[in-house]
Parts: structure tokens; sequence; C-alpha cells
């Protein structure tokens, strides 16, 4: 179907009329604490309908210009009264529904929203899985031993919580059913775990709640719920924002990193301060809501997370057990079975501030990257450009920034959404690359004034006429069998330059061959080809492991 511009405003001031009761409903969402001594202002409850409207336009937007390729994601959410409830009187306000709250009536389900260029990548939160789980006898069966036992090992975690035997069963479950999905945690945690710690620590939060992302994403930036909660901390929309979390048309920081593990970090101090200091209860706020947990306390008659836990709901019950076994064992992995593991070796990368609407694929190109990788260093990012109408501070490969920088003051504002980037060979002419790149001499000159490129270097060229980036190299004396490409499996945290060192090949050609940069960490057995038949001799020093 295709409208009109002046009919997509007219629908849209339509639509807004209309559903204006429908957003006033959502926007009231559960009732407030029985804390709360204030009724909410007229800020509070417009800032929760923001989210649906967001979500309200983009959909109309979509179906006004279809994107071309579809999310492979087919997670549904649940969009109704996943809104804010009023926030508290504190100088860090917070809303009640937590970043996990899933309402319990009048639920809408829908796919999760998508940037208008492309469909943002999303992975199913491991807590909807978790969340249906039912735990076996066997894995019920806790002997008073093994209580001592877990008595003993919460020692060695920075914050306090009451010792329960539901907490043994999900360490029990963790050993045997659930072990895959915890050593699978353990090593991607080393990827996030050293930064969410000391965001943690300079936020005044125990650093081992920093555990937290294990359940709510499995260390995924773009993991999303049923909830509409999205990123490693899992926000729903209007927690995100009532913690500085831009959600539009260009970004959602729910999936950024750091901001978002600052805006993980002060909700809890928030949660943890409100329940002076009872983390079960913070915890337990965390995925329901501080509204629901003062009810069940009041139910309870005692502010104690385990003489409440009958008054909470069934995902929460099992919630704050989990949590808690999941820290012990991560802070015990050995005395729990869990042996040998490697932590992935943290994100590493340059953050760089580009101008307005700086294409993704220029940065690649530039950077010998692929869109790919950038886009799994900024998880936030919508779009394959960054945001229009202002500057914005984009993670690039570690030890490219500083390059980029200078090679990005070559290109012209009004042609970073076109242009590319490629690498010139030492004694290659502007004839050559302009027949390889299917540009011309006089457009190579117009675009890289001033530029020598008689010892190799980059050329940027308009992207339009771009046929082939790569250059080939001559292999003199080197048949093509001894040319061909092998496969190889990387190890844990081995990086592109190591491999190609190992087998006697060019760095970056091996990148360019499997679009990842030359010093990117890789994932264990994760498949490599390399131009090269032999690999180097077997004297020489074998490629360091990891970082």
């Amino acid at each position: 179907m295709r409208t009109s511009f002046p009919r997509l405003l007219t629908a849209l001031a339509i639509i807004s009329i209309l559903t204006a009761p429908l957003a006033s409903v959502r926007a009231q969402g559960l009732p407030a604490s029985s804390l709360r001594t204030t009724t909410p202002n007229d800020i509070e409850r417009d800032s929760a309908r923001v989210p649906y409207y967001l979500q309200l336009v983009e959909r109309i937007f979509r179906m006004e210009v279809p994107t071309q390729a579809t999310s492979t994601a087919s997670q549904a959410v649940v969009a109704s009264n996943a809104t804010a409830q009023p926030a508290a009187t504190t100088a860090t306000t917070a809303t009640p529904d937590g970043a996990q709250f899933v309402a319990a009536n009048d639920t809408v389900v829908q796919q999760p929203p998508a940037g208008f260029l492309r469909d943002q990548s999303f992975e199913p939160s491991p807590l909807d899985e978790l969340s249906k789980l039912e735990l076996t006898a066997a894995e019920k069966n806790v002997t008073d031993e093994e209580v001592a036992q877990l008595e003993q090992a919460k020692s060695a975690i920075n914050f306090g919580f009451n010792t329960n035997p539901l907490i043994q069963q999900w360490i029990n479950y963790f050993q045997g059913r659930g072990r895959a999905t915890v050593e699978s945690g353990l090593r991607r945690s080393g990827r996030f775990m050293p930064m969410a710690r000391k965001i943690f620590r300079e936020e005044g939060v125990p650093e081992d709640l920093a555990w937290l992302g294990q359940i709510e994403s499995a260390w995924k930036p773009n993991a999303y719920s049923y909830a509409a909660a999205s990123g490693l901390w899992q926000f729903v929309p209007s927690t995100g924002l009532e913690y500085g979390l831009r959600q539009t048309a260009w970004v959602d920081e729910r999936n950024s990193l750091e901001k978002a593990t600052h805006a993980s970090a002060r909700y809890l101090k928030f949660l943890g301060g409100y329940y002076h200091g009872n983390w079960e209860l913070a915890l337990a706020a965390y995925n329901t809501g501080y509204g629901n947990v003062d009810r069940a306390i009041s139910r309870a008659g005692t502010a104690d997370f385990w003489r409440a836990y009958p008054y909470v709901v069934q995902q929460t019950r099992d919630y704050v057990p989990k949590i808690l076994a999941t820290i012990v064992i991560a802070r015990n992995p050995e005395k729990y079975g869990f042996h040998n593991i490697r932590p992935d070796a943290p994100l590493s990368y340059d953050v760089v501030n580009v101008p307005s609407a700086t294409s993704l694929q220029l940065v690649a190109s530039a950077t010998d990257t692929s869109v790919d990788y950038l886009r799994s260093i900024n998880p936030e990012l919508k779009r394959d450009v960054t945001p229009r109408g202002e500057s914005y501070n984009l993670r690039v490969p570690a030890g490219h920034g500083r390059a980029f920088v200078a090679l990005l003051k070559r290109v012209p504002a009004d042609r970073r959404e076109s242009a590319r980037v490629v690498s010139v060979a030492a004694g290659e002419d502007l004839n050559t690359v302009a027949a390889r790149t299917g540009t011309s001499v006089a457009q190579l000159q117009i675009w890289n004034a001033g530029v020598d490129v008689s010892r190799g270097g980059k050329l940027v060229v308009p992207a339009g006429s771009l046929k082939n980036v790569a250059l080939v190299r001559a292999r003199p004396n080197v048949s093509a069998t001894a040319s061909s490409l092998v496969t190889v499996k990387a190890r844990a945290g081995e990086t592109i330059a190591q491999i190609a060192a190992r087998y006697g090949a060019d760095a970056e050609e091996v990148a360019r061959l499997n679009a990842v940069a030359t010093d990117a960490p890789l994932v264990a057995n994760q498949m490599i080809k390399v131009p090269s038949k032999t690999p180097a001799p077997a004297t020489g020093a074998p490629a360091r492991r990891g970082r």
C-alpha cells in the first residue's frame, strides 16, 4: 500500500487522537508503591507514555516505508502494562515496574521494534525460558550438608543475603540440566564483567551484583524479552527513559554497553537504599517492581524476601534464588564443578567522536573491519548510520581510532553517507585504483586532493561506483594450489593477526576474507579462512592465546 506524505500526517493525527485514552490507561500501570506519599505529577505521567508513542510512530513508518530485510528474531513481546508506574519521590527516581515487569492481564503481542533502514537483530532473553522451567524432584532434594556448604560459599560474595534451600535447588539445576548455560555465561562474561565491575564500583553498588547480566541476558547486548525488555540489563522502555537511556529512531541506549550498565547500577543502588541494604528484596523489585514487593511485604508482615516469597508472582519467586545461585557459582566455580572455564577476552575498542550521519559502511572500509563487527560493538545503533543532527561517540576496532580520525577529516561532510575507503599498495598508481574501484582518475584526484599514495595508504572513493575494494596482490612463484584457502579453527580470544602470523599469511588479507578486524578477539572454534597451504614452521613462536 502506498500513501502520500500528507496522508501519513493525517493518519498519525487521527491515530494519536483515537489512542489518547488508551495511552492514558497504559500510563497508569499498577497501583503505586504503598510507601509512596505523593501523587504523580504531569511530567511523570507523560514520560510513561513516550515509549508507547515511539513504538506507534515507528510501526506507522514501517507500514509506509517497508524494509527490505526483516529481523531473524521472532520473539513476541508484551507491550501492554509494561509502562511505568509513578516514580518514587527520591533524588534518583525509578519506576515500580522494574526492569522485568510482566503484565498479568490485557497483554498485546507484537514483534520487537526495529530500525527504519535495517532491523536490529535480537536474541531471546534467557529469562523467558528460565521463567517457564520447573525443577525436578532430584533438583529440589537438598541436604543439610549442601546448605552448610552454601553458607560457607557465600562468604566469597561482597554483599550479604540469607541462606535458603531454594538457592541450592537452583545450584543443583545449574550443575545438571543448566550446566551448558552456566559454562557459556562464564565464558561470555569475560567480555563485559571488567567493564561492569568497574561501573558498579563507581556507582557504589556491590560488584558481584553485576552477575545479574548472566541471568538477565546471558551477556548478550541484543537480548530482547517478551516483556519488551532489552539489552544486557533488560530495561523496559519506561524504566530506560527514567534512567536516561534514549530510545529514538536512531538509537536504543538500552542496548548500549557503558550507558545501560551505569543505568542498571543506579537503579540497583536506588532499590538497595529503598530496602535499607536488603539485596534479596532489591533484586525482587528489579524483576517485578517495588510496588509489588511492597504489597508482598505488607501481606507477610515483615521485610524479608523468604517470608514474603508466597506473595510475589512465580517468576519473581524463582528469579531471586536463580540470581543468587548464579553468583554463588560464579564466585566459586571450582567448588561447584565448573573447571577450567576460560573467560573470553574483554571487548577492546577505541571511541571516536564522529560527525552527524556517518555511515558504518564508511567506517568499516576505513578501519579494515565489517559492518557486522561495528554493529556488535555499537549494539545501540538502530541504523547503519550514526544519528543525524548530532555528533556521536562511535566504537571502532582497537588501535584504529587515531588513523580513522585522520582519514575522516578527508571526507567532506556531505559525503559521509556515500563515501568508502580503499587500501592502496606501494607502487600502485591512480589508474590501477580507478580500474578496480569503477571510478575515474579525475574523481580520485577530486576526492583525495593533495594525498600522496606513492608509498601506499588509503583513498576515499565514491561508493556508488565501487566495484572492488580489495587489492589482489600478485604472488610470484606460488602455485594455485599453494595459494588456495584453508579453514582453521580459532582459539578463544585469538586474533586474525595471530592466525595470519601462524600461517605465514597477510593479516589484512585474512581480515578482509573473514570480515573481521585484525585485532578483534575471536570465539573458540570460530572458522577462519586463510590463503595459505602450509603453516609456518613449528619452530616459530606459537600464537599467544587471549590477551
